[in-house]
């Protein structure tokens, strides 16, 4: 999707949809705001007010965490 988009365009109707559907699957896989941004050819304000739009819960600074560690005996 994001290749079809020209750099700087306006993205509205379906295609914003589209996009704001891709951006969220793939930021819930890990991937972070600047990776997908850079993908997108957008700017990371951009790609983070698709995310907030679509109701993704953003992680916090640091990227995505992996959970307690667990204690070795």
């Amino acid at each position: 999707m994001a290749e079809t988009l020209k750099k700087g365009s306006r993205v509205t109707g379906a295609a914003r949809d589209k996009l704001a559907a891709d951006l969220k699957k793939k930021y819930d896989s890990g991937a972070s705001i600047r990776a997908l941004a850079e993908e997108t050819g957008r700017s990371y304000g951009f790609v983070h007010r698709m995310l907030s739009e679509s109701g993704v819960t953003l992680r916090g600074r640091g990227g995505a965490t992996r959970g307690k560690k667990v204690a070795s005996t």
